[in-house]
């Protein structure tokens, strides 16, 4: 009897492990375990969303979050990402040119986008766009739910055709016909301010940022300008090889500019004699970045000129746009910049010679140009200091 009450216990445990087995089998079944998986993580997880998945999944979208995420997860702002859709517009933007009709938009939250500026003699200029416009339509289709990168995407297109556009002016609504045209941002520009003394403003040091600098500043030295100060604020730096050109063309031989790249590859950029020997100032802010700071940070290691404004944001990084082969990018930082005496301002940006700060009001009428010199406490700065030399 003792064997037979064994023998049950036997089977019974057996029964049990049979139905565990089997539950266990059901479980993995029931959630799909990938028996047979291979490739990384990321390329299991998106197989088994695209079979599995019970609604709707755009592989795109997920495979552009995938990587704007890894990207994101080096903790590098410097570094991006860069969807297919998107590249055009960033490579156009390196570029300084455009097809598009010549306004520059702000977010009003569920309201649509404030037109902040207008380019003079652009094709929105034409039409009738004006500034404080409040855009809510582009080709019929309601803007107020959409991300600026959406509304770009609209209204570009291909040059010569025409688009509607529906602005709230004033309460009222207008819808103006815009034509798309080929659209250059002016890179440089000079004025002056005094007699004796002349304003460069840079916007950027990307394409063609060279050859306007040189002939603003040629164009003021025509005028009588003995004394220049050079708007460096909002200017979100770009290509290496023009500031280099504008360094060189104001600085006495020396060294301009340093770069180290991801393998310890140094690159340095070296002036000739030939320099400009007048007194400066550059003009700074926090978004100040790259070129821009090394552009302040050159003339003032140099002492050929006294930094204005408020501290810059300190971008000491150089970065590749390198293509992927579904036509996205990523823009990796793969080396440091460092200034004529070895300074890294990773991290640390430059202190102004002179802080001035401003409020906010009045940084938004700087970023928009909307504000006279005569109003703006940091040129007023500069000029003070300029004639004292």
């Amino acid at each position: 009897m003792r064997w037979l009450s064994v023998k049950k216990k036997i089977l019974i445990s057996l029964s049990y492990l049979l139905v565990a087995m089997l539950a266990t089998l059901v479980t993995l079944t029931a959630v799909g375990y990938p028996w047979n998986a291979s490739g990384s993580k990321l390329e299991q997880l998106e197989s088994l969303i695209l079979e599995r998945f019970i609604g709707d999944a755009d592989q795109t979208a997920m495979e552009d979050a995938a990587a704007d995420a890894m990207v994101r997860s080096l903790g590098d702002r410097w570094s991006y990402y860069i969807p297919a859709s998107e590249y055009a517009a960033h490579e156009e933007q390196s570029n300084n040119a455009y097809v598009g009709i010549g306004i520059t938009i702000e977010a009003e939250e569920q309201e649509g986008f404030l037109v902040k500026e207008v380019k003079e003699g652009g094709p929105a200029e034409e039409a009738g766009v004006q500034v404080d416009d409040l855009v809510i339509e582009v080709e019929g289709q309601d803007v107020r739910e959409m991300t600026a990168a959406e509304v770009r995407n609209l209204v570009r297109g291909e040059e010569g055709t025409f688009i509607s556009v529906t602005v709230l002016r004033r309460g009222e609504q207008v819808t103006l016909s815009v034509e798309r045209r080929q659209v250059q941002t002016v890179v440089a520009s000079g004025r002056m301010l005094t007699d004796k003394i002349g304003l460069v403003t840079i916007e950027n040091f990307d394409s063609r940022c060279a050859e306007e600098t040189i002939a603003a500043i040629d164009e003021l030295l025509g005028q009588g300008a003995e004394k220049l100060i050079f708007d460096v604020r909002n200017n979100p730096g770009g290509y290496a090889k023009e500031l280099v050109k504008v360094l060189d063309y104001l600085l006495p031989e020396g060294e301009l500019f340093r770069t180290v790249d991801y393998a310890g590859r140094e690159n340095v950029d070296y002036s000739d004699a030939d320099c400009l020997d007048v007194p400066m100032a550059v003009l700074v802010n926090g978004d100040s970045y790259s070129a821009a700071e090394f552009f302040a940070a050159a003339l003032s290691e140099y002492g050929v000129a006294d930094v204005v404004g408020e501290k810059t944001c300190g971008k000491g990084y150089f970065q590749n746009t390198l293509r992927l082969s579904d036509g996205s990018a990523v823009g990796l930082s793969v080396g440091k910049y460092f200034t004529p005496k070895g300074v890294s301002l990773a991290g640390v940006g430059i202190t102004p010679d002179v802080v001035v700060p401003v409020d906010e009001e009045t940084a938004d009428a700087i970023y928009y140009d909307q504000l006279e010199p005569e109003d703006d406490p940091q040129i007023q700065a500069a000029l003070e200091l300029l004639e004292k030399k």
